[in-house]
């Protein structure tokens, strides 16, 4: 062999050994669907509603799935809208993740004519958690002991109920609406920062009727703090279950509910996503967890991300074309 192939072949040898030896080497590469660093959960609502309470149930058994530390970091303002814009606009890697009512994603597009964000196409859903009824209490100042007794004295009072809600625009408020219209009821609308201080004035007597989820108002009505009237499902809670539902009582917005959910940055890998549905999945699928959301008066929705992205699609149509009939406007 001439010299100059032998030190070439000797050459290549010294790279490749030098190569095997450094320190990048011997680092194994990240899988597709790997988390390398602290996940944020982003709350766009305050303390101690429905969304806060599931998202630090989720949280410790998220981290304990993915060995990464998970926080839960609240971010209000604009009916939700802040915290739903800094997801968007978060690194596309699925460590930052928005858990919300989602109904409040779908109806910002109707409601906001200068939103920062586009639901569908900044927002990745991963899955839906929880659906919660709605519960119609009052406080117990106001002369009512059933719905219709409500219904009455709203008629016959016009203005002296002051509705609490969680935010101009939300799913509770377009509920109230569409009672109001349908049973000639006027409401005085009184919006809070989340469904946590709604409730909490309606407590305290700085208003004195609500329709918000029973994860944040069941409480207040076992307790004996609110009276409860009303819920809105299919079948009444078992834990609760003296209070009829709205559709036995004639109530129009049978349906509503707060429906809980988790998204992610768009363009965040799909096999991350996956992975955190899996996840998710196998934490809602936990007898312990299904518990605790039993207790707070919701039950599991779980479900493929795509389930979640028709359901928001939708929702946006048929929440819209309600915003506009009401002539709602967001603030």
């Amino acid at each position: 062999m001439q010299r100059s192939s032998i030190l070439s072949t000797a050459a290549r040898l010294c790279a490749a050994a030098a190569i095997a030896a450094s320190p990048l080497a011997s680092t194994p590469a990240f899988a597709a669907d790997e988390f390398n660093h602290m996940v944020r959960i982003i709350v766009p609502f305050a303390p101690g509603g429905t969304s806060d309470i599931l998202a630090r149930i989720i949280a410790p058994k998220l981290s304990a799935a993915i060995g990464q530390t998970v926080i839960v970091e609240n971010k209000t303002g604009a009916a939700g809208n802040v915290g739903a814009d800094a997801v968007a606009k978060s690194p596309k890697d699925g460590h930052t993740l928005l858990l919300c009512d989602v109904g409040s994603v779908a109806t910002s597009p109707s409601l906001f004519s200068n939103l920062t964000y586009d639901a569908e196409k900044d927002l990745a859903p991963v899955g839906m958690i929880m659906f919660a009824p709605y519960v119609l209490a009052v406080h117990p100042s106001v002369p009512v002991k059933t719905a219709p007794e409500l219904i009455k004295y709203g008629q016959d009072n016009p203005g002296k109920l002051a509705m609490a809600n969680s935010g101009i625009g939300g799913i509770n408020h377009i509920a109230a609406l569409i009672i109001g219209k349908e049973k000639n009821v006027t409401w005085k609308y009184v919006p809070y920062k989340g469904g946590a201080a709604a409730s909490r004035a309606v407590v305290s007597g700085e208003s004195n009727t609500i329709i918000n989820g029973a994860t944040a108002t069941l409480p207040f009505v076992t307790s004996g703090q609110l009276v409860g009237l009303a819920v809105t499902g299919k079948a009444r809670l078992k834990n609760v279950p003296d209070l009829p539902t709205f559709k036995e009582i004639g109530l129009p917005a049978e349906d509503y509910g707060t429906f809980q959910g988790i998204f992610t940055t768009a363009g965040t890998p799909p096999a991350v996503i996956q992975r955190l549905n899996d996840e998710l999945r196998k934490i809602l699928a936990m007898p312990e967890i299904q518990q605790k959301i039993a207790e707070q008066g919701g039950e599991v929705q779980s479900g493929k991300p795509e389930d979640m992205k028709k359901w928001l699609h939708e929702s946006i149509k048929t929440y819209g074309a309600e915003i506009r009939a009401a002539g709602i406007k967001g603030e």
